[in-house]
Parts: C-alpha cells; structure tokens; sequence
C-alpha cells in the first residue's frame, strides 16, 4: 500500500485465507456448549455464476473427486438459487464435520487455482437446535466470506420468510469470537435466503 492511499483512506483488500475453514469443527463444540447447535453435516460453497469450458472442467474435476469418497453418501450438487448464484453443495453424516470443511476447502481451493477466486463469494456450515425461547428446529449458518476471511452467523427466523434472528446472531458472534475470526463489519452481514446446505 502506497502513501496516496494512506491519504484516500484506501486500505488493501484481505487476503483469502481458506486455512480458516478448519477452525469450524472445534467452533461447532463451542457453539453447541453455548447454544445448543449441532452440525447438520449440510453445507456448500457460492459463487457468482459462471459460463464455459474451462469452467466446466474445473466443476467436473471438483465433483469427481468429492464424489471418489466411499463413505460420502449423497453425492455432491451443482444448484442455482433464485438470485442467480451457483452453489455446490455437500452432505455428510451430522458427525462428520471435518469431511465437511475438507470438501468446502477443496470446492474453494480447486475454484481459486483454476482461476475463479474471483467468482467465489462464500461458504456456509449449517446447524440446527433449539434456541432460548425452547423453539425447535432452529436453523443456522457460519458463513464465509471468501473476500474478507471473515466469518459470521445467519440464523433466519423459521416460519417468518426473509427475516432473521439478529439477536441469535449477536449470541453466536460472542461465543464464537475466540474460535473464529468474525466479521466486524455487522453491514457485511448478507443474509443467504433460500441458501442450499442449510
């Protein structure tokens, strides 16, 4: 970063920093000690939507070798949502969080080395349980900003479309901030509707 910079108050885009993916299994026992949410072993990776051979390669290369896991079950998916943005999605057992992470760092880690880290966007852990309120099924996210190296929870509020539990969320952060590097920024925040994997 040069002085002009320093002087317009520009600041260097962080770095991604995918090796942050694998605090997610010790994050998930904090996370249920103090809210009682458990892996639902669900999670994927979004990414702008992107056209042509090379990509379908890449795609192709990165479901081949997910899929080649004997004890994955389900095999990995390609989806778009309703906004337009891709997402690959994987599914393991509940206990199985760190095969998890290990897909979702492959997904990222296969995108960025073939030349579309910029198409990458995020990645999200999904997790359910009962809240304070003793309400159950209870859905929640730790997203990724792939841009940022940051993460934070979505905890969309179930029955009531398109709104969320800031509330939860703000619990999350707090219980989280010594496992994970959370995002400040609560504007940065995006909520993910509809979002596969969670």
């Amino acid at each position: 970063m040069g002085l002009l910079d320093i002087l317009l108050g520009r600041s260097k885009p962080v770095a991604p920093d995918l090796d942050q993916l694998f605090a997610l299994p010790s994050a998930a026992v904090t996370l249920e000690a103090a809210t009682g949410f458990r892996p639902t072993g669900s999670g994927a990776v979004c990414f702008a939507t992107v056209e042509g051979a090379a990509f379908v390669q890449t795609h192709r290369e990165v479901q081949a070798l997910l899929d080649a896991d004997a004890g994955r079950g389900l095999p990995v998916e390609l989806t778009r949502d309703a906004y337009g943005y891709s997402w690959l999605v994987s599914r393991r057992a509940p206990d199985r969080l760190p095969d998890l992470v290990n897909d979702l760092h492959a997904v990222n880690s296969a995108m960025e080395v073939n030349g579309f880290g910029p198409q990458l966007l995020c990645s999200l852990a999904g997790f359910e349980g009962t809240d304070e309120d003793g309400e159950r099924n209870r859905r929640l996210a730790l997203v990724y900003l792939y841009k940022r190296g940051t993460f934070y929870p979505f905890a969309p509020l179930p029955g009531r479309p398109e709104r969320r539990d800031n509330a939860l969320e703000l619990r999350v952060k707090a219980a989280l901030a010594g496992d994970l590097r959370m995002e400040q920024d609560l504007s940065r925040w995006f909520p993910v509707w509809g979002a596969p994997g969670l």
